[in-house]
């Protein structure tokens, strides 16, 4: 992973990503609604969650989407939004005035973050990571007893388009390889995946919308007048639905997962 090349195509997008990140913005949604239920299971109250944790890190916050969610709907003592790309923090900036809200800039995978974490959390950003084992095991190191980590990322069939027609994508984790990373240290509460198709009118409204979103950050070809328009014919003829517009593939994964601490092993 070209680090320094994902965060500057993420600052670049910072103004358009959260008009066009539609299915990223559904995913927090649904991690958070996740979230509050595996509590409910717990016999943990509504009003207790806030109780539960106290004390909350977000990793790859980026424009805030979620970090609002888990700022309205847990209210913690502490939240610590962390990203890779420093210009995210004009995107949160009301966030952190609020009492106990504060940003860390950085690579989530090299930061030293603050230990006795209620909860540890992430949308749509650890398939961007080079070694989430690694970072999974620093997790553990940094929840307190019965900590929560629970993320959403995407699998194999993400944008299995683009990769098709260029030859170019993300080595994303199917969810039962992420479970098996998880399971050294980790005791899986819940564990789900979806697929989630984009309509577009044309190929050239996809290539916008990976723009815009900020998630070609690992693409460095160069998009050539000619290249360009045999992506869109090979896309089109490929991709094309009855109703003749194009589709984007979607495949999130979402992993709820419990500390498992010495006396439970």
């Amino acid at each position: 992973m070209d680090k320094q090349l994902i965060a500057e195509r993420f600052a670049r997008a910072r103004n358009t990503y959260a008009r066009e990140a539609r299915v990223q913005q559904q995913v927090a949604l649904k991690m958070m609604r996740m979230l509050a239920e595996s509590l409910l299971a717990e016999d943990c109250q509504p009003e207790e969650l806030s109780a539960r944790f106290r004390h909350i890190l977000e990793f790859g916050c980026g424009t805030g989407s979620y970090s609002r969610i888990l700022l309205q709907t847990l209210k913690p003592e502490t939240l610590l939004l962390n990203d890779l790309c420093r210009e995210m923090e004009e995107c949160i900036e009301e966030l952190c005035r609020f009492p106990g809200v504060g940003f860390l800039p950085g690579d989530a995978e090299e930061q030293d973050f603050p230990e006795n974490m209620d909860l540890i959390t992430s949308c749509s950003t650890l398939q961007w990571f080079n070694d989430p084992a690694s970072f999974f095991t620093r997790c553990h190191r940094t929840l307190t007893t019965n900590g929560i980590l629970a993320f959403s990322t995407f699998g194999p069939s993400n944008m299995h388009q683009i990769r098709q027609l260029t030859g170019h994508g993300l080595n994303y984790l199917p969810i039962e390889k992420l479970q098996a990373l998880l399971h050294p240290a980790f005791d899986i509460i819940h564990a789900e995946e979806e697929v989630v198709s984009l309509s577009f009118d044309t190929p050239r409204h996809v290539l916008r919308h990976l723009k815009e979103t900020g998630v070609t950050g690992t693409e460095k070809k160069i998009w050539t007048r000619s290249r360009l328009q045999n992506f869109c014919e090979e896309y089109a003829r490929l991709f094309r639905e009855a109703d003749d517009k194009v589709t984007l593939t979607y495949h999130p994964i979402y992993i709820i997962a419990q500390k498992r601490n010495q006396s439970n092993e």
